[in-house]
């Protein structure tokens, strides 16, 4: 019985983990969209009233940095950290804390 639940546990923690990622592309596939069709405004406003300075490339520039960083996230491309980075820290400082209270106990 106990290796069942087990099982059900490690199906379900992988179902979360799934989930999670997949709602992490959706909402970078919003953002992307949202991204898209503000800029083509912007750009229309600003080569209609204004076309001799091209301001709309800082609103390009400066949300496409933050775009790109969401897409880096939603898809588990962390090429400064390396990939699993986050989940090998949490192991090592559970690791850490479980070592600490061994030593006392």
């Amino acid at each position: 019985m106990a290796i069942i639940m087990e099982q059900f546990n490690n199906d379900y923690e992988k179902y979360q983990k799934a989930h999670k990622q997949v709602q992490e592309i959706k909402g970078f596939y919003t953002h992307l969209f949202t991204y898209i069709i503000v800029m083509i405004g912007l750009i229309f406003i600003n080569l209609r009233y204004s076309p001799q300075y091209l301001w709309f490339l800082w609103s390009m520039a400066g949300w496409g940095i933050g775009l790109i960083f969401h897409g880096m996230k939603a898809f588990n491309y962390t090429p400064f950290l390396g990939k699993n980075w986050e989940e090998q820290k949490i192991k090592e400082y559970m690791d850490e804390e479980k070592n600490k209270r061994s030593k006392y106990e």
